[in-house]
């Protein structure tokens, strides 16, 4: 009876564990930031459908066709639900088309064929998304990572169409009734080659009773035609009256041919919608399951795997298998197809921060074949990238490449060749290229020159001086780790130049003219000028390298933390400077109500953590949590600014283990404090981190004291390999601080400056 007892009692633990992980993915809501706007934005996210860094993503579509607001929490109609790929509303989408059920009489226009929806008839979680119209057709969709099974149930009374829209460039339908299938192609997007096309095909299992194209310029129908190619060209097609249809769909970059395997090799073993939506929802719960958290509230869970989720779509896989089963793809870079792995749709400006490191811990391999990537780029494009979207924009600043390659370098992700790496960033950083002001380096003679960048001549001459400084550091550490001598001298004359752009009167980073003055009329409120998206108190932080050479030009670690102090205290007045009016990182950096804290937007989101270098580590402790606590929710509303690809979300999910990134290209992740009593990072090499935090709770956010594997630890950051390794990191928290741990020079994280 006892032998029975004990196995009735480990099957019931067995199925609670099951349980606990089947439930991961249902804590996950994707509507998490969409009710954005120009004005103001909470995150500037769509409710993604689809699996981890899947090439293609799906989501109902709000705005026109082009708006790259493609879904707005407060809108009440949907147009369309469209293949997607978009990692900023800022810079719309490309390869886009949608499909959108219409009852009663066919209408293809996008305008009029929108029809009306309630949230509550609205289920969004990342392997399904439902909602039923107010015209009672319902739509469903689960993903696979180059398709989607989609369900559409129409109502019995009336006919039944779907409408496929070519979207706002170039594409080509063919209609196959005998097949029950759409062929085709769309090609639309900034900045794309010429050739790049994503090749779909659509397969149902419903008979057509009447078919068509249409263009949606003039909204012309042409009934019966089978075929069309040219501007917004698109397809319908009709079903019998009340019918269920299913639709499996997937895409390609290479060919027809490959869209046609793709959809085979994804879908074709799934007859039903349903098992489509079950195998996704275990590929989720697998992955979300990596990382389990227990002990904090419900509202806290749904945060915490909220953003998870949306830092698992990022870099998308732009790449695909053959028939063999091997991988290859069409390059966005130089428009023809390579055998191996590219990634795509990042902005390394906002995700060097916290979303590749968080790809390190978690997703080594791929992080491996994302370096061989990065480096394969360069040799068809000529330039490292900086911003994909499918190929090199070159926005925003800094030549954040060299950060990933040396993070991974430093990580003990050793997949490229070093050599190779630094003579690609050299040319980087000393040439400018023909995109924009991250392809290649503004000002980079005057860099090399003064030893900063001059402003007026560049726009954002400060911001730029302090990352370029960075990215040398990550050049030299890369050089220095890889004992490549030439580099490494070459890269360490211009690591300390952010100290060029300090001016000690005023206590402050500041714009610097070619003639070695300042700027005049300085005001560290005001935006723009030599800074990006941001102000002299954001920008005065920007020295992840060395911290401790920061505190030394600042005077003293006392007036260091007084002044991280005052970022919280001071009043939260912006003047919008070079701007000429608000944009919205201002409005939400007064909305946080946080001082100049602006934690919706990059520059700021590591300063936090900057107490643990100045003997304060407490309160580090104490912000890291309050930030969390106050900024984020799992709600339309759930971020405090862009989610920029994943970077807010990173950071979240870092934070919420009680350690952040503050200085990738090193092996050191700072500690703050964790937001669960227990964590369990389950790892690639199937080793466990746990990490414990006694007596947590929402008021005792200090750590009173800590122990790694059993041993008294005090100092204020972890390694890589104390991770990886496997482990327990347990904390003692309390709601005072402990102002004795963690304040000798041994326990202070890395700084160029001893």
């Amino acid at each position: 009876m006892k032998s029975i007892l004990l196995s009735f009692a480990f099957l019931l633990l067995v199925n609670a564990c099951m349980a606990q992980q089947a439930d991961l993915v249902n804590y996950v809501n994707t509507l998490q930031g969409t009710n954005s706007k120009h004005e103001l934005t909470r995150g500037n996210t769509y409710p993604t459908t689809a699996l981890p860094f899947g090439m293609h993503t799906w989501t109902p579509q709000t705005g026109n066709n082009g708006d790259g607001w493609k879904y707005q929490y407060f809108k009440k109609t949907i147009r369309g639900f469209q293949q997607a790929h978009q990692c900023s509303s800022w810079t719309n989408d490309y390869c886009v088309f949608s499909l959108m059920p219409v009852t009663g009489k066919l209408t293809v226009n996008e305008n009029d064929r929108k029809a009306g929806f309630d949230h509550k008839d609205e289920i969004a979680k990342p392997h399904y998304y439902k909602v039923k119209l107010s015209n009672d057709i319902v739509t469903e969709i689960s993903p696979t990572e180059r398709g989607a099974h989609l369900r559409f149930s129409f109502p019995k009374n009336g006919k039944s169409f779907l409408v496929l829209d070519g979207y706002t460039g170039m594409s080509m339908v063919t209609i196959h009734p005998k097949e029950k299938k759409i062929t085709g192609y769309v090609h639309n997007g900034r900045g794309l080659t010429d050739n790049l096309k994503s090749y779909f095909e659509i397969s149902f299992d419903q008979p057509f009773i009447n078919y068509g194209t249409w263009e949606n310029k003039d909204n012309v129908v042409s009934e019966g035609t089978l075929t069309a190619e040219g501007k917004g060209q698109g397809a319908y097609i009709e079903f019998k009256k009340g019918v269920v249809v299913q639709a499996k769909t997937a895409s390609s970059y290479i060919s027809q041919d490959q869209a046609a395997l793709n959809l085979k090799t994804e879908l074709g073993s799934f007859k039903t919608f349903d098992q489509t939506k079950a195998a996704a929802a275990k590929v989720w719960n697998t992955h979300l399951g990596k990382i389990l958290v227990e002990g904090g509230s419900e509202e806290d869970k749904a945060t915490f795997y909220s953003c998870y989720f949306r830092a698992s779509l990022f870099s998308r896989q732009f790449f695909e298998y053959n028939a063999a089963g091997k991988p290859y793809y069409f390059s966005p870079y130089d428009g023809k197809v390579h055998e191996g792995f590219m990634f795509t749709d990042t902005g390394f400006w906002d995700t060097f921060r916290a979303q590749f490191p968080l790809n390190t811990i978690m997703q080594p391999t791929m992080h491996g074949r994302y370096m061989q990537a990065l480096l394969a780029a360069q040799e068809q494009c000529g330039w490292l990238p900086s911003w994909s979207f499918p190929g090199e924009a070159g926005s925003m600043i800094g030549n954040h490449a060299i950060s990933l390659l040396a993070d991974a370098w430093a990580k003990g992700i050793r997949t490229f060749d070093p050599k190779k790496a630094l003579e690609a960033y050299l040319h980087e950083a000393t040439n400018k290229g023909p995109w924009g002001p991250a392809n290649g380096r503004h000002g980079w003679k005057e860099y090399f020159q003064l030893g900063y960048v001059p402003y007026p001549e560049y726009r954002e001459a400060t911001a730029k001086t302090l990352e370029y400084a960075y990215d040398d550091f990550c050049g030299y550490n890369l050089a220095k780790m890889t004992g490549n001598d030439f580099y490494t001298d070459i890269f360490s004359r211009q690591i300390y130049n952010y100290r060029n752009v300090y001016d000690k009167g005023t206590r402050f980073m500041r714009g610097r003219q070619k003639d070695g003055n300042w700027v005049p009329n300085f005001d560290p409120i005001e935006w723009g000028g030599p800074f990006t998206e941001g102000n002299a108190w954001h920008y005065q932080w920007s020295v992840f390298q060395d911290v401790k050479g920061l505190i030394n030009l600042m005077e003293g670690e006392k007036n260091f933390n007084a002044k991280l102090d005052s970022v919280f205290s001071v009043p939260n007045k912006v003047k919008v400077g070079t701007y000429g009016g608000l944009i919205h990182e201002m409005t939400e950096m007064v909305m946080a109500n946080m001082g100049q804290y602006a934690h919706g937007n990059q520059p700021i989101q590591h300063m936090v953590y900057l107490y643990n270098y100045a003997a304060e580590p407490w309160k580090s402790q104490y912000h890291s949590r309050n930030v969390m606590s106050k900024l984020y929710n799992a709600t339309e509303d759930g971020y405090p600014g862009d989610e920029d690809q994943g970077q807010t979300s990173s950071w979240y999910v870092l934070s919420a283990l009680g350690f952040y990134s503050v200085c990738p290209g090193t092996d050191q992740y700072v500690l703050g404090s964790p937001m669960f009593k227990k964590i369990t990072i389950t790892l690639e090499n199937n080793k466990k981190f746990i990490i414990e935090a006694n007596n947590n709770t929402a008021e005792n956010v200090y750590i009173s004291t800590a122990t790694l594997n059993g041993k008294t630890y005090t100092k204020n950051f972890i390694t890589h390999s104390d991770l990886t390794n496997g482990g327990t990191l347990k904390f003692e928290m309390s709601n005072k601080p402990n102002l004795k741990r963690g304040i000798t020079d041994e326990d202070k994280p890395f700084s160029l400056t001893k």
